[in-house]
């Protein structure tokens, strides 16, 4: 995110609370990889439900199993084990030309490094859609059917093996800037 000109603080996710997260005014929360499991993961699922709603909200692996999780998704080890450095072609069906893939190709390839995934049987389809998927149809990206700011992905968009993987954290930045000018209006 510092390649595109933001400016970020980083935070262990038990370094602080929810509420003094709130009071740093964050313009977007980017909820980042493991190690673990969401219930493992410090503030990362009231992060998800408190924060979510509000502001531009990015879940990158563990970060999209603690939004599956927070709205009632099981996370389960994958049924195809475990995947690390592993390029994969994800495919995806995103309506609307600003979400995170908009400008990808379909499929793309992408860099996995998981042993977890979203169950597929209890995903929160009330809450949540599913954006991506590989070949085997494992969940690779979700986001709220409301709060359409509120994505996650299962794969590593900073690796060097998803090849538009700058594209994605840009579109993540672009979803940050329309909610500001959105707050502004």
């Amino acid at each position: 995110m510092g390649e595109l000109g933001c400016k970020f603080e980083v935070y262990r996710n038990d370094e602080l609370t929810v509420e003094e997260l709130k009071r740093k005014n964050p313009r977007g929360v980017l909820i980042s990889p493991g190690p673990g499991a969401p219930q493992d993961s410090g503030i990362s699922l009231q992060t998800v439900l408190e924060l979510g709603p509000i502001v531009p909200l990015f879940g990158v692996c563990m970060g999209l199993q603690c939004i599956g999780e927070a709205f009632g998704g099981k996370i389960v080890r994958s049924p195809y084990g475990v995947v690390h450095g592993k390029s994969s072609p994800v495919y995806y069906d995103e309506k609307g030309e600003d979400g995170l893939f908009a400008g990808l190709s379909n499929p793309f390839l992408a860099g996995r490094y998981h042993s977890l995934v979203i169950e597929k049987e209890s995903f929160p389809s009330e809450e949540l859609e599913v954006t991506a998927w590989t070949e085997d149809g494992l969940i690779m990206a979700a986001r709220h059917k409301k709060y359409k700011h509120l994505q996650g992905v299962q794969f590593h968009p900073e690796s060097i093996i998803t090849t538009e993987g700058k594209t994605i954290i840009s579109n993540f930045v672009k979803m940050i800037k329309r909610k500001e000018a959105e707050f502004q209006n």
